[in-house]
C-alpha cells in the first residue's frame, strides 16, 4: 500500500481509539467489521510474493473467548514487544536503521515515475530489507544486493532530500561487511561478521579471552555471560555496553518496561505476576543473575491461558554463541490440541530412559518439561516477519535440568503455512506415489510430531559430564547446529517407534514414520537446496544440521544401500529402502551426537559438521535449482501481524478490542516504523 493507503490506515486506528462516538467513524468501522466477517469465512492467508519471499496472514483462533483482562494482557504483551523492533535492526547491522528511514523516505516522499523497472527495484529491494530487518538476507545471511543502479539511487535522494552519509551509501552497494553471520572454518568470525555483537576491531580471541576469565557465583548455575551486551574496544580495553535501561537500547527498553508494567497489572496469576516483576526488573538493570531468577520462575509458571517470549535469547546471529537477538512471542493457549500433546510432556522419561544416548548422558529425572500447542496473536524482532514454527525456552542447561522447560508448537502459524501452499514442488522431488501419498496422507502430522519431540524431548535429553562447561565454550561456532541436530536426531528415532501409537498420537506408527524420514532426507539432501545460490556454502545452522544428518546417513547405509540415489530421465531423487536400519543409523549418530556435546569434543563436532554440512554437492544443486524455475512459489516465508486496537469508553478505559489484518506488508512496515520508532539512527 502507498503513503495515501498508510495514511488511512493510521488515521482510522487513531480515531477508533480517541472517539468512538463520531458517526463518521463508526460507519467505517462497520464497514470494516462487515469485510472482517467476509475475510473470515474465505480467509486470504497470502498478501504478496516477491523476490524470494511469500507474506502471509495468520488467525488468532481463541481470541474471542478470552476475557477482558486476559485480551488486555495480549495487548499489553504486544506492544511491549514491539517497543523493542528496532532493537532487532540495530543488533543485525549498525547502518541497518540509517538505511531503513532513508528508504522509507524515499519511498514515501518520491513523486516521479513509479511504473518503471527500477522503481519496482527499489521497492523489492526496501522490501526484502523490512523481510530480514536489514540488509542481509534473513536466512542466507549474505547482504542483500540492489537491482537498482548507483545513479539511479542518487537521483531518488535528490528527488525527495534525503541525505546518507558517504560510508551508509557505499555500503549499499560494495562488498564491504557481506556477510551478517560468517561460520566458516579458519577465519576470524567475529571480525568477518557484520552483526552488530561487536565494536571495531574485536576478535574471535578477544571474546574467548574475554569470557574465559569470567567466573560465575555457583559454577553449577553458570551465568549467561554476553548474552544481553555489546562488546567494544575503547582505548584498546574491552568493554560491555549493557541492553539496559540508561544503558544499549535504553530509550526502546524504557518502552518495554512501560507496557510489561501494565501487563504485570493484569497478570492471570500471582506466579505470572511475579516472572513479569523480575523481567522488568532485569530490563531495568542488565543483571543476569536476575535473568536467570527470571527464567526460574517463568518456567514455573505454566497456568493460564496466555503466555509470552520476551527478551535477548537465541544466540544464532553470534557467530560465537553468546549474544541474544531480540525476540517475542505472544501466545495464546489452544486446549484441545495441547490436552492431546501433553502426553509427551507426561512421558519424557520413558523416551530418555530408552533412547539409544550412553547411560552416562542420560538424565536421570526429566524434570518439568511442559508442551503446549499456541496460537500466535503478535510477533516481534528476531521472531518477526520470519518465525519459528516452535520453540523451547530457557537455553540454560542448568535450569532446563533443575527446573525444566516450556514447549510450544505454534499452532496458527503451521496451519497457515499449511493452507497457503501447493503440491507442485512436492510431485517434482518425491521419488515415487508411494512416498507422495505418504507425504499427503501423513506428513503434516509427521511435521508436527517432529516439532514437538524436537522441542519436548530433543532439547530436554541427555547432559553435559561433570565439569564440562556450557556448549557454546567448548563447541563454540558449531554448538548451535550440534544442538538443533541433536534434537531433530531425537525426534527422528522416535518418530518410527511403536510407543507414539501406544500413547494415541498416531493411527499408524509406521507410516506416519516412513512420511517423516523421505520428507527430512528429500529435504536434508535436495529440496533446502532451493534456498542456496549455486557455488554457496550452507550456512545457517538449521540447513545445516539437515544437511550433516541426512549426509551422514546416507553415507553410513551405503554398504547396506539403505538411502538408494536414483537417476531416471536426468533427474535425482533419493528413496529409502530400509526406513528400520535408518531408524538404527539415525540413533547411532544421536549416541554419537550427545557425545560430543557431554564431552564439549570440539574436533568432533568440526569433523561432523564440515564434513557433511557445509559443503553442496555442485550437480545435485544446479540441478535442483532447474527442477525448481518452474515453481512460482517463494521458498521462504514470514507472516504480518493482526493488528489489535483497542476501544475505549468516555473515561479512555479500555472496553473490548477489534482484530483488523494488514491489507499489505508495506502498510505494517511503515506503520511500525512510525509508532514504534524508539531509537536514534546510531546506538
Amino acid at each position: 500500500m502507498k503513503l495515501d493507503r498508510i495514511l488511512f490506515f493510521i488515521a482510522i486506528t487513531s480515531l477508533m481509539i480517541a472517539c468512538k462516538k463520531d458517526p463518521s467513524v463508526k460507519d467505517q468501522i462497520d464497514q470494516q467489521e462487515q469485510k472482517q466477517e467476509v475475510t473470515e469465512e474465505k480467509f486470504d492467508y497470502v498478501v504478496e510474493q516477491f523476490a524470494d519471499l511469500k507474506i502471509l496472514r495468520y488467525q488468532i483462533p481463541g481470541w474471542d473467548n478470552l476475557t477482558l483482562k486476559e485480551q488486555k494482557l495480549v495487548y499489553y504483551l504486544t506492544q511491549a514487544g514491539l517497543s523493542g523492533r528496532d532493537i532487532m535492526w540495530d543488533q543485525n547491522y549498525r547502518h541497518n536503521l540509517t538505511i531503513r528511514k532513508a528508504l522509507e523516505k524515499v519511498y514515501t516522499s518520491y513523486e516521479g515515475n513509479k511504473s518503471d523497472a527500477n522503481w519496482k527495484a527499489f521497492e523489492t529491494y526496501l522490501k526484502r530489507v523490512w523481510f530480514s530487518n536489514g540488509i542481509h538476507h534473513h536466512y542466507s545471511n549474505d547482504k542483500i544486493k540492489p537491482e537498482f543502479s548507483q545513479d539511479y539511487f542518487s537521483s531518488l535522494l535528490a528527488a525527495t532530500g534525503t541525505e546518507v552519509s558517504k560510508e551508509v551509501y557505499e555500503v549499499i552497494f560494495n562488498d564491504q561487511d557481506a556477510k551478517k553471520v560468517n561460520q566458516a572454518k579458519g577465519v576470524d568470525n567475529v571480525a568477518l561478521s557484520a552483526v552488530n555483537f561487536y565494536g571495531p576491531g574485536v576478535t574471535n580471541n578477544d571474546v574467548t579471552s574475554f569470557y574465559g576469565k569470567m567466573k560465575s557465583p555457583n559454577e553449577e548455575k553458570p551465568l549467561s555471560f554476553g548474552l544481553n551486551s555489546q562488546l567494544v574496544k575503547e582505548n584498546g580495553k574491552l568493554k560491555e555496553r549493557v541492553y539496559k535501561s540508561g544503558g544499549l537500547y535504553g530509550s526502546a527498553i524504557d518502552e518495554i518496561i512501560k507496557w510489561l508494567e501494565k501487563a504485570k497489572g493484569v497478570a492471570e496469576n500471582e506466579a505470572q505476576g511475579d516472572a513479569l516483576g523480575l523481567l522488568i526488573e532485569y530490563y531495568k538493570t542488565g543483571n543476569l543473575q536476575t535473568w536467570d531468577d527470571y527464567n526460574v520462575a517463568w518456567t514455573a509458571a505454566t497456568d493460564g491461558n496466555i503466555d509470552y517470549i520476551n527478551s535477548f535469547i537465541e544466540v544464532y546471529n553470534d557467530p560465537l554463541g553468546y549474544r541474544g537477538s531480540y525476540e517475542t512471542i505472544v501466545q495464546i493457549k489452544d486446549f484441545d490440541m495441547s490436552k492431546k500433546m501433553s502426553v509427551l510432556s507426561e512421558n519424557a522419561q520413558w523416551f530418555e530412559d530408552n533412547s539409544p544416548l550412553m547411560d552416562a548422558h542420560k538424565k536421570d529425572s526429566v524434570v518439568g518439561v511442559s508442551y503446549k500447542v499456541v496460537a500466535v496473536a503478535g510477533e516481534a524482532g528476531d521472531a518477526s516477519p520470519s518465525t519459528p514454527i516452535g520453540v523451547n525456552l530457557p537455553n540454560a542447561n542448568w535450569i532446563r535440568a533443575a527446573v525444566g522447560s516450556k514447549s510450544v508448537s505454534l499452532g496458527n502459524i503451521i496451519g497457515a503455512y499449511n493452507n497457503a501452499g501447493g503440491s507442485g514442488r512436492l510431485k517434482e522431488f518425491v521419488h515415487d506415489d508411494e512416498e507422495f501419498e505418504l507425504e499427503e496422507k501423513y506428513g503434516q502430522l509427521a511435521d508436527k510430531l517432529h516439532t514437538a519431540l524436537h522441542e519436548v524431548v530433543g532439547h530436554a535429553s541427555g547432559k553435559l559430564n561433570p565439569g564440562v562447561g556450557e556448549t557454546k565454550e567448548t563447541l563454540k561456532n558449531y554448538a548451535s547446529t550440534m544442538e538443533e541436530g541433536r534434537a531433530d536426531l531425537v525426534g527422528l528415532y522416535y518418530l518410527m517407534d511403536p510407543k507414539l501409537q501406544e500413547l494415541g498420537l498416531v493411527e499408524d506408527w509406521e507410516k506416519t514414520g516412513k512420511a517423516a524420514y523421505d520428507g527430512y532426507i528429500r529435504n536434508g539432501l535436495m529440496t533446502q537446496l532451493i534456498r542456496l545460490n549455486l557455488g554457496d556454502d550452507v550456512e545457517e545452522a538449521h540447513m545445516r544440521n539437515r544437511q550433516w544428518v541426512s549426509g551422514w546417513a546416507f553415507e553410513q547405509g551405503k554398504k547396506d544401500n539403505v538411502i538408494e540415489k536414483v537417476t531416471r530421465e536426468g533427474k535425482t531423487y533419493y528413496n529409502i529402502n530400509d526406513y528400520a536400519k535408518l531408524r538404527e543409523i539415525f540413533g547411532r549418530l544421536l549416541r554419537e551426537t550427545q557425545r560430543i556435546k557431554s564431552e564439549g569434543d570440539y574436533k568432533a563436532a568440526e569433523a561432523l559438521v564440515e564434513g557433511y554440512g557445509v559443503k553442496v554437492d555442485q550437480a545435485v544443486h544446479a540441478e535442483v535449482l532447474e527442477r525448481n524455475k518452474q515453481f512460482t512459489s517463494a521458498p521462504y516465508s514470514g507472516f504480518v501481524n493482526p493488528v489489535l486496537v483497542p476501544q475505549t469508553d468516555e473515561a479512555d478505559e479500555i472496553t473490548g478490542f477489534e482484530v483488523f489484518q494488514p491489507k499489505t506488508f508495506e502498510e505494517q512496515m511503515l506503520w511500525y516504523s512510525k509508532n514504534y520508532n524508539f531509537l536514534p539512527e546510531v546506538n
